[in-house]
């Protein structure tokens, strides 16, 4: 009898479940504390551990779990009523939740319960974020979520799966792919611009960046003419959003082709940082103004087929260039890519690795090029919009530096590499074969 209580119930892996409910429960729970609510940590903590306890020993009495946790709620609920309060709406929900959570704990599914947490636990404590975006909407943005909608679940899974060119330049399915993932990138960037680009010049160009660092800039640059000596402010702006690019390039990069990571992770860290320290050293002190970006939707229509076209382009142009003429061809297309989109260039050079038809060294240059090159890119429409001359001088000598240290870190990490493989090929097993 003792071997098949064991059996049934190991201890090590019993133990691993309740401590993921329970640690699941206390975060829900510890929210809910700080939100004041009378349901707090110990019942989304016993509810959590409730529901796995159940699907260990009895996963058949789920329904009556979740019946008792439906009596636990309208008890509450009712309780508040008496007393002159609100039905707890959102709080009865994530009970729900809860036991849902501890139950799929229970049942070893420890992914998808821990993700589940994590997403409850930001939509609850995002309340006020979330409402004054809501109350904000305009209708413009609420078309762009049902298209990114319409994108992702009518459109891409008509499409077929292989290339229907003779050249095998385009594979719809893939291509359309990536223009789902990155416009989903690009509305995520827009949400989070909405709901904290307001809160002072540094966070709207770097949250800006994300979305499109040189519409981020064009903007930003009508703000610097109304503010007197914009100097420092200027400079730490635009390598803000410098910033968010690099981190977005790379984010792309990651999602489609890891593989390529090797290579461009080094320079593109290098510029990150040195973009970041000078970012600090010109930082101004005084309190910086609080523009409203006026950045375009990344998921309208037109936006949407206006990238399509041109990461379709760019991927059998790409194709074109490294077949005939290798290499250095395709880098080259990814410098001119840099002045029109380098998110485009990225995801190109990304989706021609998962193709198979460059290496994944050749992407990692490519990417790490582009970005130089949209880093560079701002300083005419900002001296443009600006006439600033000091400002753009200043710009152009920072943008010359991050270049530098990027080219320095590519050579390093190319001869780094080559070190590598050198020493791979003189180890003895390598003699001895």
């Amino acid at each position: 009898m003792t071997a098949q209580v064991l059996a049934s119930f190991p201890y090590n892996e019993v133990a691993l479940k309740i401590v993921l409910a329970v640690g699941a429960g206390l975060l829900v729970g510890l929210e809910r504390e700080w939100a004041q609510k009378d349901v707090g940590v110990r019942t989304f903590a016993i509810t959590s551990l409730f529901g796995t306890l159940v699907a260990i020993a009895a996963a058949q009495l789920l329904i009556a779990a979740l019946l008792a946790v439906c009596l636990l709620i309208a008890f509450l609920n009712v309780k508040d009523l008496l007393k002159g309060g609100s039905l707890e709406l959102t709080t009865s929900a994530a009970l729900l939740v809860m036991l849902v959570i501890g139950a799929l704990i229970g049942e070893g599914h420890y992914f998808t319960a821990v993700t589940a947490t994590i997403l409850m636990t930001m939509l609850l404590a995002w309340k006020a974020e979330l409402a004054r975006f809501a109350g904000g909407l305009q209708p413009e943005e609420i078309r762009s979520a049902v298209l990114l909608a319409l994108i992702t679940f009518v459109v891409y899974p008509l499409l077929p799966n292989h290339f229907v060119d003779n050249w095998q330049l385009l594979n719809p399915s893939q291509a359309w792919l990536i223009v789902v993932v990155i416009a989903g990138l690009g509305f995520v960037n827009y949400v989070l611009l909405r709901m904290y680009g307001t809160r002072g010049i540094y966070y709207g160009a770097f949250l800006g960046g994300l979305v499109n660092s040189t519409a981020t800039a064009a903007e930003l640059s009508q703000v610097f003419k109304r503010i007197e000596n914009p100097l420092s402010l200027a400079v730490a702006a635009t390598m803000l959003t410098s910033i968010a690019m690099f981190v977005r390039n790379f984010v792309i990069l990651a999602i489609f082709a890891p593989v390529a990571l090797v290579t461009a992770l080094l320079p593109l860290s290098a510029m990150t940082v040195l973009a970041l320290i000078l970012t600090l050293l010109s930082r101004d002190r005084r309190d910086s103004p609080s523009p409203q970006l006026k950045l375009s939707s990344p998921v309208s229509l037109p936006y949407v087929l206006k990238f399509a076209a041109l990461f379709v382009g760019l991927a059998a142009i790409g194709t074109l260039a490294e077949r005939y003429l290798g290499n250095d061809g395709f880098l080259a297309l990814s410098i001119v890519g840099g002045f029109v989109s380098s998110a485009s260039t990225t995801a190109t050079a990304a989706a021609l690795v998962s193709a198979g038809k460059i290496a994944p060294e050749t992407a990692g240059i490519a990417v790490v090029l582009t970005s130089m090159t949209s880093a560079i890119v701002d300083l005419p429409i900002i001296y443009q919009q600006t006439r600033e001359r000091p400002l753009v001088r200043r710009l152009a000598a920072i943008s010359a530096l991050i270049v530098v240290v990027g080219l320095v870190m590519m050579k390093v990490d190319g001869y780094e590499n080559r070190t590598l493989q050198h020493m791979v090929s003189l180890s003895p097993l390598t003699i001895r074969r």
